[in-house]
């Protein structure tokens, strides 16, 4: 049997044939040519659903529905927006990009300040008997004693309240600039057991903060100063302040 004579396999490509394009390929779909204009308008679409999905609205932030009022500085942090931050062309909530550089004494007062209100309204803080040691621009330390009900079947502390506590470290040093923060990501690795009656502290330092996103590092010791836990948090700067005292 000749080539010629061999049967031809179906063509498994569907689609009007594009003119002035033969062979294999002639018979593909071709997206058709767009003019800058409308390729302009699908790009802009694209991004406006893109970058604006539904998201949580915090306790204190306006929705969506809700006007912008004046922008004024902030007296606390010399933000030139609302106190709940601004909206940008999108109609996205922006929290406030400018800050006023404090004295350092200025600086640590604020801190404190907003470690005391921020704690103040924290129930976990309560229930698992967390103290507030020290705060500063960038850092806190707190601490917990492990009680006899915070022991798993191991009898060592669970490995969820180590991480609580690790993550009030984190909240209290990114909200210590008193700029309301909220946890983006965080990971723990658990190095040794916490017991029973240990007295746990968890010490956090910012290692880098930018625009409204903030790294830290919490690191869980007990009493003999033996390394329990490595925890990294990623903060997001949601807008507004945390105190207004």
């Amino acid at each position: 049997m000749s080539s010629a004579d061999k049967p031809r396999a179906p063509n498994l490509i569907p689609g009007p044939t594009v003119a002035g394009n033969g062979g294999a390929n002639g018979d593909r779909p071709r997206t058709p040519n767009l003019t800058p204009v409308e390729a302009q308008r699908i790009a802009e679409r694209a991004a406006e659903t893109l970058v604006a999905p539904s998201r949580a609205v915090y306790p204190g932030e306006p929705d969506a529905s809700e006007a912008v009022a004046a922008t004024t500085p902030n007296a606390h942090t010399g933000d030139a927006t609302t106190a709940n931050g601004r909206r940008g062309a999108s109609g996205i909530r922006e929290a406030a990009e400018t800050t006023i550089q404090l004295n350092p004494g200025d600086a640590q007062r604020l801190a404190e300040r907003a470690a005391e209100a921020l704690f103040a309204r924290d129930k976990t803080k309560e229930l698992l008997g967390i103290r507030v040691i020290s705060v500063r621009p960038g850092g806190a330390r707190v601490g917990m004693t492990v009680r006899d009900n915070m022991v798993n079947g191991h009898r060592t502390c669970h490995g969820g309240l180590i991480f609580s506590l690790a993550d009030s470290a984190f909240a209290a040093a990114c909200n210590s600039h008193n700029e309301n923060n909220v946890a983006a990501a965080a990971s723990i690795d658990f190095l040794a057991p916490g017991i029973e009656g240990d007295e746990l502290v968890a010490e956090a330092s910012e290692i880098w903060r930018a625009g409204r996103t903030g790294l830290y590092e919490i690191k869980v010791t007990n009493q003999r100063g033996e390394l329990i836990a490595l925890f990294r948090g990623r903060s997001h700067r949601i807008g507004g302040t945390v105190t207004t005292d």
